[in-house]
């Protein structure tokens, strides 16, 4: 007859106090995603794209703007038509305060002063023919405060200047742009303008629509494609940086244990 251990204590498979590399990385994967989802929900931006051009064919608007919402399309502007189009839900509310007046003449001087800044800068790009000026407009919030703001330039589809307005400081992208950078750092007016909308007018038209944001069940548009969208100096709230940096010490003591 077959012989039967009796079942004991002594040998009854024991679990390892410590967990195995592989549960240790899905933690830490299940931990950076939930530290993302809470990021993105507390987090908002506003982001302003123009697009200028030194020469236009009559019936073509020299000046193209769009204005995104944490990454959602929902105010279109240009010069031809000199009207801004609301877009979505998010539109339809924005298009119903008292903030919309204030948002659309500031599109319009924006679009200008822009517009002069291509045409005086013109001498220094290497082109003979016309040229286009894009340019981002990136504020954001977190925790009831302003985290980052900065601007975005590019010629001719070339990055070429970054400007972050939090520090007023410059950073060349293309070195072709050299010559520009220092022509507008000479500008401390010019310097002045660009913070003064971005910290102050954009981060204020972002707390107004984070409400209206916030009071909708969903976007309103499909999220565009925004890898190119320059995203500034940016912070995790404290409490939560402070938790995750708890909860990673806690994993790779483990993680140390288990291999030592």
């Amino acid at each position: 007859m077959p012989s039967f251990l009796p079942v004991t204590l002594h040998n009854v498979p024991r679990m390892p106090l410590t967990c195995s590399p592989v549960r240790l990385l899905l933690l830490l994967l299940l931990l950076l995603t939930a530290l993302e989802i809470m990021v993105d929900e507390c987090a908002h931006s506003l982001c302003f794209n123009f697009t200028i051009k030194s020469w236009s064919r009559p019936g073509q608007p020299w000046c193209e703007a769009q204005v995104f919402m944490n990454k959602n399309l929902f105010l279109q502007y240009d010069s031809d038509s000199n009207m801004v189009k609301p877009l979505g839900l998010l539109g339809k509310k924005v298009n119903a305060t008292s903030t919309w007046g204030e948002l659309t003449q500031t599109l319009r001087e924006v679009g200008r002063d822009l517009r002069m800044l291509l045409l005086d800068v013109k001498p220094q790009i290497k082109t003979s023919g016309p040229s286009t000026l894009q340019v981002e407009m990136l504020c954001q919030r977190e925790a009831e405060r302003c985290t980052g703001a900065s601007w975005q330039f590019g010629i001719n589809g070339e990055k070429c200047l970054l400007f972050d307005a939090m520090n007023m400081t410059w950073t060349v992208i293309n070195h072709e742009a050299c010559k520009i950078k220092e022509t507008w750092k000479k500008d401390r007016g010019l310097e002045k303008y660009f913070r003064k909308l971005s910290v102050g007018d954009c981060d204020h038209w972002l707390r107004e629509f984070s409400g209206h944001w916030e009071a909708m069940p969903e976007p309103t548009v499909s999220p565009v494609n925004a890898s190119d969208i320059h995203r500034s100096s940016s912070s995790l709230p404290d409490t939560w940086l402070i938790l995750g940096t708890f909860i990673l010490t806690v994993l790779m003591g483990n993680f140390l244990i288990y291999v030592m």
